[in-house]
């Protein structure tokens, strides 16, 4: 992603819990506390499937247009 919130997604791949905006729209879209997140960012690296994974999320629910079942 971009550092600037208003600009489309630059990598829907990577999460980066430095940036606050990233941050909470991957807590939301995953349906998880901004702490939680950091902490399965914290273990498992910042890709986005091995984050979901870590959450317990699988599937097509684990990229930036899916969401938590």
């Amino acid at each position: 992603m971009v550092d600037d919130p208003s600009k489309q997604h630059a990598d829907g791949r990577r999460i980066n819990i430095s940036q606050e905006h990233e941050c909470r729209y991957w807590a939301e879209k995953f349906g998880v506390s901004p702490g939680e997140l950091k902490a399965a960012v914290s273990k498992a690296g910042p890709m986005v499937e091995d984050v979901a994974r870590e959450l317990g999320i699988t599937g097509d629910n684990c990229g930036p247009n899916g969401s938590r079942t």
